[in-house]
């Protein structure tokens, strides 16, 4: 019997495949929980899905139709007069929304016997979640992942309220945890480290063999992604007459900002921008690479990455890694075992590590085997979900 349900704030979505993944984990151990998504992904680049698990989303109405569907509960009589109270106090202040998505969600909860409910992210889902564990007689818990944490937004119902009321704090990196069982110490009892985590089989391994040797680096073009200084790095690689071919995959608002810093140091034959890419074409694009680039800082909002999914999807296929000692990527990448890690905002230091790889292939393949061996050990899907539902459950 199935005992939690998913929410979600977009479910499936090509920019959270950790989330996807974990779904997908469970589906294959039979274990087929409910999946709530607020929103319903749209403009995004098509994605390999199975489509088993896309039909068993349900996503939540739009604001009309969401009310409406609360008015009508409310006239039947299905609602306690505490949820109602709650709801008329509100009123329509920030956020309002949140507390008519619990009564969606937390009415079917409690049709269908299910006593908890798992979000991901500490945001508009845990929220929800927060509310549905207010009105309802069902617990809920949510993991944490980079932002949402270390830069969390303000709302009325932030980061201190759901930390306090959740019953299970999931976060993915032993950095994380910390940094939450420090800040919540009443709290750090139910603060849980679990990695995210992937099916190695379903990356081919990479054979290091591409001439010029490929950089390759994936993620949003946002600041905390660092790509600036990779765009940099390579401009003194060039100039050192280095040859390699770099190619970076995302799209984001820095584009314009970036491509225009490419124009400048005249690396237009050097850098690709490919925008951003289905999963089956990541994996083609990885296992093509000499090398695996994230040079991951923290934006002027104190936002970094965490457990950065695509060092973790690098690693399965095998290949060296150079990224910064930012959040939990240390924990991942290993310094002179499975690449190299430098000071974020670094740029010389950056260059550096690039150039030694592109210029020593035993000591890429090195890396790049050691990593691969350190995903299986820490990253596999199949123990990661099986520790998360022993959490939760």
């Amino acid at each position: 019997m199935v005992n939690f349900a998913y929410l979600f704030e977009r479910f499936p979505s090509f920019g959270q495949t950790f989330c996807y993944r974990e779904v997908a984990e469970l589906d294959r151990q039979g274990i087929t929980p409910p999946i709530f998504s607020i929103r319903n992904p749209k403009n995004e680049p098509s994605q390999d899905w199975d489509p088993r698990i896309v039909e068993r989303v349900h996503y939540l109405p739009e604001e009309k139709e969401l009310l409406d569907d609360v008015r009508r509960a409310s006239k039947k009589r299905n609602l306690a007069p505490e949820i109602l109270a709650a709801l008329d106090q509100w009123g329509r202040r920030t956020d309002f929304l949140r507390l008519h998505q619990a009564v969606y969600v937390g009415l079917r909860l409690q049709e269908m016997g299910i006593p908890h409910v798992h979000a991901h992210f500490a945001g508009m889902a845990a929220r929800t979640g927060f509310w549905i564990n207010s009105f309802f007689s069902i617990t809920f818990s949510f993991t944490a992942h980079a932002n949402d944490i270390f830069a969390p937004r303000k709302f009325e119902i932030g980061l201190d309220k759901l930390v306090g009321a959740a019953r299970t704090i999931v976060t993915e990196t032993d950095f994380a945890a910390r940094f939450l069982r420090e800040r919540f110490p009443n709290c750090a009892r139910r603060v849980r480290r679990i990695y995210n985590g992937l099916n190695p089989a379903e990356f081919r391994r990479a054979e290091l063999s591409s001439t010029p040797s490929l950089i390759l680096a994936i993620g949003r073009l946002i600041p905390k992604k660092g790509f600036a200084d990779l765009i940099r790095a390579c401009g003194l690689l060039a100039e050192r007459g280095t040859t390699f071919h770099c190619e970076i995959i995302g799209e984001g608002p820095l584009q314009e900002k970036l491509c225009d810093e490419v124009d400048q140091l005249n690396l237009q034959s050097r850098i690709t921008f490919s925008g951003s890419q289905p999963q089956h074409e990541i994996r083609r694009r990885l296992a093509a690479a000499n090398i695996f680039v994230l040079p991951s800082i923290v934006d002027s909002e104190g936002g970094s990455d965490n457990l950065p999914t695509v060092i973790m999807e690098a690693m399965a296929t095998g290949l060296p890694i150079v990224s910064t000692n930012v959040g939990g990527i240390p924990e991942m990448v290993i310094q002179n075992e499975t690449g190299f890690l430098v000071q974020p905002g670094d740029v010389s230091a950056l260059a550096q590590a690039i150039e030694k790889l592109v210029n020593n292939r035993p000591l890429a393949e090195k890396f790049g085997k050691t990593g691969y061996e350190r995903a299986l050990r820490l990253f596999s899907i199949e123990n990661n979900v099986r520790e998360l539902c022993a959490v939760i459950l």
